[in-house]
C-alpha cells in the first residue's frame, strides 16, 4: 500500500471531492481503510475501464503470451492468410469506390448476394 494514498474511510468522506480530483491524474488511486485494514479502492473511471478491459482479455486469452509466440512463429514461417484472401474466402470483393475524398482510396465491399445498389463502404 502507498501510505500517501491510504486513508481511513472516515477521513476520505471529508475529502471526497479532493480525492475525486486527485485520482484523475494517471495511475493515482486511494486505498480506503476501516479499522486499519484495506476496505476499498478509489480510482478514476478511465483507469477502472482499462482494468476491466485487461481482465476481460486475460479471461478470453489465458495463455496470451504463448499465443503471441505461436502467432509470431507462424508469421515468420509464412503460415498466415492475408485480409484480401480471407475476404475472398467469404465471398467479398474489393474494388475502388467511385467517390474518393481527400486523395485517399476508398473501397466498397460487395458480396455476391448483395443486391445492385445496396453497397456497404468501409
Amino acid at each position: 500500500m502507498n501510505t500517501k494514498t491510504t486513508l481511513p474511510i472516515s477521513e476520505a468522506r471529508r475529502k471526497i471531492f479532493e480525492i475525486a480530483e486527485e485520482v484523475q491524474k494517471p495511475s493515482n488511486y486511494y486505498t480506503l481503510t476501516e479499522k486499519g485494514r484495506a476496505k476499498a479502492v478509489i480510482m478514476s473511471a478511465e483507469d477502472f475501464e482499462s482494468w476491466q478491459e485487461t481482465m476481460e482479455v486475460m479471461r478470453e486469452f489465458p495463455d496470451i503470451e504463448k499465443d503471441i509466440k505461436i502467432a509470431e512463429a507462424e508469421f515468420k514461417n509464412g503460415d498466415y492468410i492475408t485480409l484480401d484472401d480471407l475476404m475472398q474466402k467469404y465471398g467479398y470483393v474489393l474494388r475502388e469506390s467511385p467517390k474518393q475524398k481527400y486523395g485517399k482510396k476508398k473501397y466498397v465491399i460487395q458480396t455476391s448476394n448483395t443486391k445492385k445498389g445496396s453497397k456497404r463502404s468501409r
